[in-house]
């Protein structure tokens, strides 16, 4: 395996000329305001109500010295995650370098800090013809895990990129040669079953969906790891372009297709953590690469295709085709058993409307596998939220002329029953996860702004490092 030789941009070593001139940055939440503001000299005091500081994320306040320099400044953090809490001052503050005081003795706080910060300078600048202007940088706190916050920004950064980028630049090849750069750089294995071949190879419903367009379809498989660890399972939804098919999306639905790769993308992501971090698991990722297209081969509402599993699922809207590709991979990821199988996959609007675009729903028959991955989600600020597999629900998937349906008529329940329909293909003894994302910040925030998105991306990590590092 290759050395991870990711460096942040925006993190300078103590020991550089930089850090030697880096301008104090104090961080204050809005609990320890009053009290820290009590301690300060009156002539901080008066800056401090002048600029009507209450400690806000994002708020500064600039303190000259008495030769009118920036002697320091003064940070809100607000109260909400760390890692967000200074995200916003890379691009805000006087270009230079910036040290905080007091250090943070957690190491925890500190590497969550340093990550924001880092993340803080993130954009994607692949068409600009003027790259962006570098933020302002910020000495490693002491306490910080170095090598978790290149890990961390890199992999967030991974994904970032790969849904950002318009799909004439970003189809199933394109997606086949990111994942082979990863293999690459960390010693994996990757095979790639094209066009046609799908159905001879036993993938006809991924060879279904993606027929329609002239770049031709693929499963990407990458293995890596000891043969003789736990077995780990990431599969990812790569749609690289949605048109809806034949059930032909509106242009306002279809404008952000582009991102409908991002489960490929996250699970890219996190497979380069989980190799970066050398964990002790045999890690396998498979992405099921397609466009899903209008054309004479594409595939018609009410066809009835055949799948990995042997069922036969009835297309009842062909915009529906996630589904139809995750569950080939699915069912031949199930057939070796992994101690853990996750799918990521921007799978259903109905997600969107019951979460919201921050919210990440999950779905999983294993109740202690769902306490942990919040528990993770929390301590990483990454929020979760448990969606019920109900079955009562799944009569809505049956077909009057084959095994299911791809999906209800119903309104409602949509992101339930795509869960449903997923795991008809997973064997009930599967420790298995759903993640139905978004891929993408419809709002800015401080370091994540509008464009592509990993979601639930540490959180993952952190669950499987914990269960099996």
């Amino acid at each position: 395996m290759s050395a991870d030789s990711f460096t942040p941009a925006l993190l300078v070593d103590p020991s550089s000329p930089a850090a030697a001139a880096a301008v104090p940055l104090t961080p204050i939440s809005p609990a320890r305001l009053e009290a820290w503001r009590a301690e300060q000299d009156e002539v901080t005091r008066r800056w401090l109500d002048t600029a009507a500081f209450k400690a806000e994320a994002g708020s500064v306040v600039l303190l000259p010295g008495s030769d009118g320099a920036l002697a320091r400044v003064i940070a809100g953090t607000g109260d909400g995650d760390e890692a967000w809490a200074l995200a916003a001052l890379p691009g805000s503050l006087p270009k230079g370098c910036y040290r905080l005081d007091p250090e943070p003795e957690a190491a925890a706080t500190a590497t969550a800090l340093a990550f924001g910060w880092e993340m803080g300078g993130y954009a994607f600048s692949r068409y600009k013809s003027t790259p962006p202007a570098a933020g302002a940088a910020l000495v490693w706190p002491a306490a910080a895990d170095r090598t978790a916050v290149g890990r961390d920004v890199a992999a967030v950064t991974l994904v970032r990129d790969l849904i950002n980028t318009p799909a004439a630049d970003m189809g199933p090849e394109e997606l086949e040669a990111a994942a082979l750069a990863l293999a690459d750089a960390f010693g994996a294995t990757l095979e790639v079953t094209v066009g046609e071949e799908l159905e001879r190879a036993g993938y006809p419903a991924v060879f279904a969906v993606g027929k329609g367009s002239s770049r031709p379809p693929r499963l990407i498989d990458l293995r890596w790891g000891d043969a003789s660890h736990p077995k780990v399972t990431l599969v990812g939804k790569g749609v690289c372009f949605d048109s809806g098919g034949y059930d032909l999306k509106p242009s306002s639905g279809m404008k952000l297709m582009k991102k409908d790769m991002g489960g490929a993308a996250n699970v890219l992501g996190l497979a380069r953590m989980i190799m970066a971090a050398g964990l002790p698991v045999r890690l396998r990722v498979l992405v099921p690469a397609v466009e899903n297209m209008v054309s004479g081969h594409a595939m018609r509402p009410l066809d009835v295709l055949r799948t990995r599993k042997g069922l036969t699922v009835e297309v009842g809207n062909t915009d529906a085709e996630g589904r139809l590709i995750l569950c080939d991979a699915l069912a031949e990821a199930d057939t070796e058993q992994p101690e853990l199988l996750i799918d990521c996959a921007t799978l259903t609007g109905a997600a969107r409307v019951a979460m919201g675009a921050e919210v990440v729903p999950f779905f999983t028959h294993d109740d202690a596998l769902a306490a942990d991955l919040v528990r993770h989600g929390t301590a990483c600020g990454e929020p979760l939220w448990r969606l019920p597999l109900w079955k009562g629900y799944r009569k809505q998937l049956d077909s009057k002329v084959a095994d299911l349906c791809n999906i209800s008529d119903s309104p409602f329940g949509g992101a339930i029953t795509a869960g449903l329909f997923l795991a008809e293909f997973v064997s009930p003894a599967t420790r298995w996860v759903h993640i139905d994302m978004y891929g993408w910040n419809p709002t800015a925030r401080p370091g994540r702004p509008v464009g592509g998105e990993a979601f639930a991306l540490r959180a993952l990590y952190a669950l499987i490092a914990d269960r099996f590092g």
